[in-house]
């Protein structure tokens, strides 16, 4: 490989924020700038991205965090995803009313877990950490072709009246209009003076609720009363000199870490970089890997360690490179998220930080839908999430949505060491996808050795139940039939497209201490480094 790839990463010796936004990387890049540390930063772009990309998070939303703690020299991941709430009729909701409406969402975690960040680890308070993106919310942020896009993706979908009020722009958008907020901006401005309890049994709460209720929806004020996010120890597995790290069950992130694990032995420097061999081993080791999450879903963190032993894995490897056609589901155990095509489904967030001190967050959270169930709660210039279109309603099915119980997502924000310091923090969004283009992505990067940016611009695909595989149109058209031959359904889709993740990335070289931030260029993403 030559030295140059493609454009480069942006490197620093003071920190680094990849985000999926510029204005929100570098809100992020500004809390390192004032003296903060990594979770301050992190917590300063989620409440900018709240602003920027209100189609893809905020606070009413949920996530994961994998955090590697400088101080007490270890990882831990904190999850800020809810548990269903206690009155969801999940004995009379049918799958529509999942995806649009009141019943979709799930009781709000992001604000609880951005203020656990902080409290916890971070330099600067809620208020400090929110004070970038209340002046966003209030100047205004020019929209972009990516937010007509979005538009478009909910075009026909049943958003509310205070939704087209809040971001429709009367149905004229173009790039280029400012989309400004002051709503938002209040709300914003009373949760950094009163702290995240306005909305976990305070005025806030009270009017999310009330205002649910007379919809028809069900998160009480109870449900938010109760919201606490959970420190869990991570999962790991090694994958060419990398301790890759993510959040434990229920979490479905062990897919990943499936895959890295199947691909350990492949000497990826023997075969073409996107050659039909490298292509064709990689579906097969996630196609292999989905199957297994679907079937060992909210297992014990112990069981999936164990699963993901070389006595376990072994076996399987054979299934590489045997020739023989893997048919497998790659979405739920029983009816997944009501789609019409990835339109519904590719709509999270990622982003990382990582300071001079030394530690490292990835983060990963989302509203699930574009802003999320369309339901915007008045006064407010918040959208309320629909997580509950991402559990099954099939009784059988391990992630049966039960009313008071966690279930699982796939969320994967990762963490990698290298000889125990942490080198690299990488996450996407895409649903079910990122688990898949995660490991895609860690192909290039680890196994052929492409720089960080190279890696996340390189041609990755999307994988679809059965035989199904949606490629970027990058790939070579002999390399497409060859695929095609060995029983991989293959449809083009554009040379880069956000239905194949939106990843952001920042590494550390462990030797020098310099940082790397890379951004994906499927979604208005950015890489900001710290000057000071």
């Amino acid at each position: 490989m030559p030295a140059h790839q493609s454009r480069s990463p942006i490197r620093s010796v003071k920190g680094m924020v990849a985000a999926a936004h510029p204005l929100a990387a570098a809100a992020g890049a500004a809390m390192l700038d004032s003296g903060g540390n990594a979770f301050d930063a992190v917590v300063a772009t989620a409440a900018a991205l709240n602003v920027a990309e209100p189609y893809m998070s905020g606070l009413l939303g949920l996530g994961m965090a994998t955090c590697w703690v400088q101080s007490e020299g270890r990882i831990r991941t904190l999850d800020f995803q809810t548990p269903v709430p206690k009155r969801f009729p999940i004995d009379t909701i049918g799958k529509v009313a999942t995806t649009d409406g009141p019943l979709a969402g799930g009781t709000p975690g992001s604000l609880a877990g951005w203020s656990t960040l902080l409290e916890t680890y971070g330099r600067k308070s809620l208020a400090e950490a929110l004070a970038p993106a209340i002046t966003l919310a209030s100047d205004g942020v020019p929209i972009s072709n990516f937010y007509l896009d979005m538009l478009a993706a909910v075009a026909n979908r049943s958003m509310s009246e205070e939704w087209r009020r809040l971001y429709a722009f009367n149905g004229s958008a173009r790039a280029g209009l400012v989309l400004r907020q002051p709503e938002l901006a209040e709300t914003l401005a009373g949760i950094a003076a009163n702290g995240s309890g306005t909305l976990y049994g305070g005025a806030l709460g009270r009017k999310l609720s009330e205002h649910l209720a007379s919809l028809g929806g069900c998160i009480g004020l109870d449900d938010l009363e109760a919201v606490q996010p959970v420190w869990e120890q991570p999962l790991h597995a090694e994958y060419r000199g990398l301790s890759v790290h993510v959040p434990p069950p229920p979490a479905e992130s062990f897919q990943f870490l499936l895959t890295l694990r199947l691909l350990a032995e492949t000497d990826f420097g023997k075969l073409d970089h996107l050659g039909v061999d490298h292509l064709d081993r990689v579906f097969r080791a996630i196609r292999l890997a989905a199957e297994l999450r679907i079937r060992r879903n909210r297992s014990t963190p112990d069981a999936i360690q164990d699963l993901l032993s070389e006595a376990s894995i072994a076996p399987l490897r054979d299934r590489l490179t045997d020739g023989s056609p893997i048919w497998g589901r790659t979405e739920q155990h029983g009816s997944g998220p009501l789609v019409t095509g990835p339109s519904l489904k590719e709509h999270t967030t990622s982003f990382s930080a990582m300071d001079a001190d030394g530690n490292a967050v990835c983060i990963t959270q989302s509203l699930g839908s574009p802003w999320g169930s369309g339901t915007a709660i008045p006064g407010t210039g918040l959208c309320l999430n629909n997580f509950m279109n991402w559990g099954d309603l099939a009784p059988d099915s391990p992630n049966f949505l039960k009313p008071g119980e966690r279930y699982a997502m796939c969320l994967a924000p990762s963490v990698s060491l290298s000889n125990g310091v942490p080198v690299l923090c990488l996450g996407t969004p895409g649903s079910y996808g990122i688990p898949q283009t995660q490991s895609q992505a860690m192909v290039h990067y680890a196994g052929y050795g492409l720089d960080l940016q190279a890696a996340l611009d390189a041609p990755r695909g999307r994988l679809w139940d059965g035989h199904k595989v949606a490629l970027e149109s990058r790939v070579a058209p002999d390399v497409v039939e060859a695929l095609n031959s060995r029983r991989h359904e293959v449809a083009l889709m554009g040379p880069y497209s956000w239905s194949a993740g939106g990843m952001q990335a920042v590494a550390r070289d462990p030797q020098s201490g310099s940082f790397a931030g890379a951004a994906d260029p499927r979604r208005d993403g950015a890489a900001v480094a710290a000057t000071r």
